[in-house]
């Protein structure tokens, strides 16, 4: 999206073909059977006429996934009919994704963070190793690793917009 922004068009075309299939399994997985082909064109066509409101800065996945969601909606309040759909905002985003896309917007998150806190979270959930072979690998104590993990997830969700579950579930 940065590319295409600076006016690069295949960089353009390459986004639009990478993120249609997501948004049509972003729609099937919600409307079982609707209009899924003519929301993901109603999406596309919203991409467009909204890209100037990208904030370049940020990760792509939770914008679009938010324009998916509000054409969503839409469709729904205009069938003027009960629709069952799911509006989990962690589902499904990584279903046809393209991994490259997901590992920019995880890389660019991870780059609003400090650096230790980063590489902490970097390898104890990407790179899956445990909290005590992160503890050895930096130095730290696993208590504190646990706490700089918990606190960097919650710093992450809120850079995507989720909000903090209510008291009585897990944090994790």
């Amino acid at each position: 999206m940065r590319a295409a922004l600076s006016g690069d068009a295949g960089s353009y075309r390459k986004l639009l073909a990478a993120v249609r299939p997501w948004l049509l399994s972003y729609y099937r997985r919600r409307l079982h059977g609707g209009d899924c082909e003519d929301l993901v064109q109603m999406t596309l066509l919203s991409l467009h006429e909204k890209r100037h409101t990208f904030d370049v800065s940020a990760p792509f996945m939770p914008w679009i996934a938010a324009v998916a969601r509000n054409k969503l909606i839409d469709y729904v309040r205009k069938a003027g009919r009960h629709v069952h759909i799911e509006l989990d905002e962690a589902m499904g985003v990584d279903d046809g994704l393209q991994p490259d896309l997901a590992a920019r917007d995880v890389k660019v998150l991870l780059g609003r963070l400090p650096a230790d806190q980063a590489r902490i979270i970097t390898l104890h959930k990407l790179n899956e190793l445990s909290v005590e072979e992160t503890a050895a690998a930096t130095g730290k104590s696993p208590s504190a690793v646990k706490v700089i993990v918990h606190r960097g997830l919650k710093k992450l969700q809120a850079m995507v917009g989720i909000k903090a579950k209510v008291a009585g579930g897990s944090d994790d």
